[in-house]
């Protein structure tokens, strides 16, 4: 794990990278900063090892470079690539497969998703329809997948799929025969979903779904939990300026009661949020990590999507126009909170960890 200092000088970099490179309203895929992302910061190789063309970093840089992204809302395939696709690579222990895509995925030249949930949003290998079939020339899926992050522009797409033995996970390139990837209707423009489509579409088996997606999930928890902590505390920010800034009966609305308690609440969900990230990334690779990586998602999903409410409150009139970006972070916060399942998965799982789910 990278020092204190080491981390500021990460922070710093990352930051004043994406300085004045917020995400517009309608945020598209833009390949030039994807390659100066992975060229001059080289953000996708962060958590990949070494042995295949990574950093060798952990969950811990990793989470310093998501909290960043998440302050301005970050219109790229990082997330999908680095905090989905590649740890799913590395839990699958399949070491041919990690040595052909990894690579690649380091350098940015190839862009990466996994492809879990169907039309019901389950992100559980055991509900998966879509099915695949063997045949001399290797395996075949059929089905659909729907809320891919990233998907209509992912060069590699780590599908779910049902065998006969249970569950697996399978490699899918974009230009494969079969394959057909539509942009869904979002509340967040920011973050594209696509439904994808596939027709006997070829595909090569990395492994078994359950372990490799749950890994794979306990990662993707953290490190969107660290996106939601930043963009909350860019809330807090927005709303502190603000509130010193905006005039009202001669004095700067900071400075009435109803303001102050409403800028205090935010900073004290802030830095809950923040806490509960940085320690689920500390805690990587030990017995405590599921339990930590689950309260993580669940603790920032509340905290963000309380700090852009207020926010938007804070500024008052202004907050509700179209021209002010608060309403860009609420539509984040609510999709951010939703993505893997909502509030009644999470703290399901929550309790399972804890032993007290369902007997």
């Amino acid at each position: 794990m990278s020092s204190a200092s080491e981390l500021a000088e990460l922070r710093s970099a990352v930051r004043d990278f994406l300085d004045g490179k917020a995400a517009p309203d309608a945020a598209r895929y833009d390949a030039q900063l994807w390659s100066r992302l992975a060229g001059e910061l080289r953000l996708p190789a962060l958590a990949i090892p070494e042995q295949y063309g990574g950093d060798g970093f952990g969950l811990v840089e990793l989470g310093v470079a998501m909290e960043e992204a998440g302050r301005v809302l970050l219109p790229s395939p990082f997330f999908a690539t680095a905090a989905l696709a590649a740890p799913a690579l590395l839990a699958s222990g399949d070491r041919e497969a990690c040595v052909r895509y990894l690579p690649d995925l380091a350098a940015g030249r190839t862009t990466a998703t996994l492809a879990v949930a169907e039309r019901d949003g389950s992100w559980a290998p055991e509900r998966v329809v879509t099915h695949a079939v063997r045949d001399a020339d290797g395996w075949a899926l059929t089905g659909e997948k729907h809320f891919v992050v990233d998907g209509t522009t992912a060069d590699l797409l780590l599908v779910a799929a049902r065998t006969d033995d249970g569950p697996s996970l399978f490699a899918v390139d974009r230009r494969a025969a079969g394959l057909r990837a539509e942009p869904m209707p979002t509340l967040d423009s920011t973050r594209p979903l696509a439904k994808v489509v596939l027709r006997s579409t070829p595909a090569a088996m990395i492994g078994a779904a359950h372990p490799i997606v749950d890994a794979a999930l306990g990662v993707a928890y953290v490190a969107l939990a660290a996106e939601q902590a930043g963009g909350a505390r860019l809330c807090l920010e927005m709303s502190a300026s603000y509130a010193r800034d905006r005039y009202q009966f001669g004095r700067p609305i900071g400075s009435f009661q109803a303001v102050k308690h409403k800028c205090a609440d935010m900073l004290v969900q802030v830095e809950l949020a923040e806490a509960a990230v940085r320690e689920a990334a500390r805690v990587a690779g030990t017995d405590e990590f599921p339990l930590a990586a689950v309260t993580a998602h669940a603790c920032c999903s509340r905290a963000y999507m309380y700090v852009a409410m207020e926010n938007i409150q804070v500024h008052g009139g202004i907050g509700f126009t179209w021209e002010h970006p608060a309403h860009r972070y609420f539509r984040r916060a609510k999709s951010a909170q939703l993505l893997f399942g909502g509030p009644a998965m999470y703290l399901e799982k929550v309790l399972d960890r804890l032993g007290i789910g369902e007997e």
